[in-house]
């Protein structure tokens, strides 16, 4: 039993309670194994007591035993402490050691770098004197008569020592009296050249074979000559010899990134080395490739597609070649792009602009070509208008066409086409100027350039076109048949345009114009030349509606008859004739106005158009006299006008024909109802002289009094 309490107390973690609980438990299930099902106090309260005595005896024995591991582990403790301090005594002693040998050491480093400067200091005097014995050697094989007899001098092996001496005796030589030093001054010089000559030749060779540590010594012994660039110039030389010249752009960049490396190796300095590089690059290479790609300055199209791609490129290689070390001007490459395009941008507007010019009126006239047109001046103003409205009054009075209006056949002389593509001309030439143009000169380039567009585009082609569709109108109330108004058409093509013309002031020039005087002129530019087409479109509208009216005028007085408005039997109630064939006409006029105008325009034509046609209704009704059955085929008519302008989808012709109708119903009615339907609401707005007027036209006006009848409504 105790070793099931061991195993149940040394269970982590340990509940007492639950402890109690399975002791319980087990007392319960022992009862029942032996068959007794009741509750047996008595052997609870036993075997409790029990437990308490076996685990008052556990506790006992586990209290000896920790004392027994207690005493154990103070004895360990003892004797650790006791290590611990003779561990401590042997690291004071070994501390103790080590600055003993430290204060040795300082005291031997102290003694030898003394001795190293006393040894110095009676050595380099010894060394320099050795130095200069040798030079004096040498200079004295200089002062010797003949050819010079050192090995040094004659042996190639030598020549880094033969380069050393010519220096150092160069330098000498140069602080040497004039007069009888001037014969080995000479000859010093001379090999000194030649030394360098030689040096850099080697240099070269090396170069051919990549010996790069013999190249490597060479830069550095030729770095103390007075023609060190030299050498640089040679390696320059040597390394851009692989230049194809098909395209230098996908040359430079490989090549500089091969020889960098090379560079930083070999020379000591290699900043000015690598800038030294490029700059060569730039002047001889570079340079001399643009100026042949852009020699055909003839056929400036070609020109100025070279010289904005050349320009891109040279920009975008300099970027790519700013990753290498060019030493501390960061404006070293721009300024050299500078340099090289400088003259091609001095004269970059006049070729531009000539260019587009040029484009622009080949493309106007191959499309006049194509059309078997000559261009004519034309004459405009005032006195053209009056004279057009003289011929108009006399031809209509006389019955007599005096005026020859050319229509073309229809055809408008607008392209929108070629306006597009001199659009998109002017849009290349305006994202060049953007990139080919010097700030201060960017927005008045792009001003000039724009300037060209409307002179050739709008002034040229629209403004052209739209004075050959003004004369072109028919003359209003002419005889001839019915009149098909091309200008419509003029005005549909010109509207396209304009709104291209707008999109490329608004996305391509402002940008370039914003924040500068010129955005104010350029608007105000535009602003005229909109208003001058502005104008003349009203101008060509207002003489197209004029002759459509006049034609309905016309026709409706040549082709009414009065029988129509007073048959002499009855007769069936139809629109007549003349009207259909006028409500078909207006009908086709209408449905071309709403394909060739948009937005207010067409609201603002339409309801011209209607008022107009109701005064000229208005007027030719009340040419004639009506009795009853007339009076029907009049409501007839008018019931068809009605039909045909509600097409016009204007409220305000709507109410006029609507007017007119009620003013109709005044023929027809009787004669005791006139006074009610004159005070009905469609007609009580009415001025009472227009009702009295269309009332006289009933021909029972006299028969029936009806003056008497109405006085009241005279007053």
């Amino acid at each position: 039993m105790m070793q099931q309490y061991m195993k149940e107390l040394e269970q982590e973690p340990f509940d007492p309670e639950e402890f109690v609980e399975r002791l319980a438990w087990r007392i319960i299930d022992s009862s029942r194994e032996e068959g007794n099902s009741a509750f047996d106090p008595v052997l609870m309260n036993d075997t409790f007591l029990q437990a308490i005595k076996d685990l008052q005896l556990l506790q006992e024995r586990q209290h000896k035993k920790c004392e027994r591991l207690e005493a154990v582990v103070r004895e360990e403790e003892i004797n650790h402490w006791q290590d611990i301090s003779l561990l401590q005594e042997k690291n004071k002693s070994a501390v103790q050691m080590f600055q003993e040998l430290d204060e040795r050491i300082n005291y031997v480093a102290t003694k030898v770098i003394h001795l190293g400067d006393q040894l110095e200091s009676v050595n380099t005097p010894r060394s320099r004197a050795v130095e200069a014995q040798k030079l004096m050697n040498h200079f004295t094989e200089f002062l010797n008569p003949g050819p010079l007899l050192d090995d040094a001098f004659s042996d190639k092996s030598q020549i880094d020592e033969a380069a050393d001496v010519i220096q150092k005796l160069y330098l000498i030589s140069q602080e040497l009296p004039s007069g009888k030093f001037d014969e080995p001054k000479k000859k010093i010089a001379a090999k000194y050249d030649e030394i360098e000559r030689a040096l850099i030749e080697e240099f070269v060779e090396a170069h051919k074979f990549q010996n790069i540590s013999r190249m490597k010594e060479i830069a550095n012994i030729l770095s103390n000559f007075k023609n060190y660039s030299h050498c640089v110039n040679a390696f320059i030389e040597e390394s851009q010899g692989a230049f194809t010249g098909k395209d230098v752009f996908n040359e430079v960049i490989p090549l500089c990134e091969k020889n960098f490396q090379l560079i930083k190796e070999v020379f000591s300095s290699p900043e000015p080395v690598m800038e030294k590089y490029v700059l060569n690059m730039y002047q001889l290479k570079l340079q001399k490739y643009i100026v042949s790609q852009l020699a055909d300055k003839p056929d400036t199209e070609k020109y100025l597609k070279n010289l904005m791609d050349l320009y891109t490129r040279t920009v975008q290689l300099s970027k790519d070649l700013m990753r290498f070390d060019l030493g501390t001007d960061e404006s070293f490459l721009s300024r050299m792009t500078q340099n090289i395009f400088q003259k091609y941008f001095d004269a970059y507007i006049s070729v531009e602009t000539k260019c587009l010019r040029e484009k622009c009126a080949s493309a106007l006239q191959k499309f006049y070509d194509s059309k078997s047109h000559q261009k004519k001046i034309i004459q405009t103003g005032g006195f053209q208008d009056l004279r057009r409205d003289i011929q108009a009054v006399i031809g209509t009075r006389a019955n007599i066409n005096i005026a020859q209006i050319e229509d073309y056949g229809g055809e408008t002389f607008i392209s929108e086409e070629v306006a597009i593509n001199l659009l998109q001309d002017t849009k290349l030439a305006l994202s060049r100027c953007l990139v080919l143009s010097q700030q201060s000169e960017l927005a008045n380039n792009a001003v000039l350039i724009m300037e060209v567009l409307q002179q050739q585009l709008v002034v040229e082609h629209l403004d052209y076109a739209i004075e050959l569709g003004l004369q072109a109108v028919p003359i209003p109330e002419s005889k001839a048949q019915q009149p098909f108004i091309y200008f419509f058409d003029v005005v549909r093509q010109t509207n396209a345009i304009v709104h291209l013309i707008e999109k490329l002031y608004n996305d391509s020039l402002l940008p370039l114009v914003v924040s500068t005087p010129k955005h104010d002129e350029c608007l105000m530019r535009k602003r005229h030349l909109l208003e001058q087409i502005e104008m003349n479109l009203d101008t060509g509208l207002d003489r197209s509606i004029n002759a459509i009216v006049g034609w309905v005028k016309i026709f409706l007085q040549a082709e009414q008859k009065k029988s129509d408005f007073k048959p002499e039997t009855d007769m069936d109630t139809l629109a007549s004739s003349a009207c259909s064939s006028v409500v078909q006409y207006m009908s086709s006029v209408i449905k071309r106005i709403r394909e060739c105008l948009d937005g207010k325009n067409v609201e603002f034509v339409m309801m011209d158009l209607g008022t107009r046609f109701h005064r000229v209704i208005f007027d030719h009704l009340q040419q004639f006299q009506y009795n009853s059955s007339g009076a029907m085929c009049v409501i007839c008519d008018v019931n068809e006008y009605r039909k045909c302008v509600k097409e016009l989808h204007c409220p305000l012709v709507n109410t006029l024909f609507d007017t007119l109708h009620s003013l109709c119903n005044l023929l027809l009615v009787k004669p005791e109802n006139l006074k009610q339907v004159c005070n009905g609401e469609q007609l009580f707005g009415l001025e009472r002289s227009i009702l009295l007027n269309f009332i006289q036209l009933r021909s029972d006006y006299k028969t029936q009094k009806l003056a008497n009848t109405l006085k009241g409504l005279a007053a």
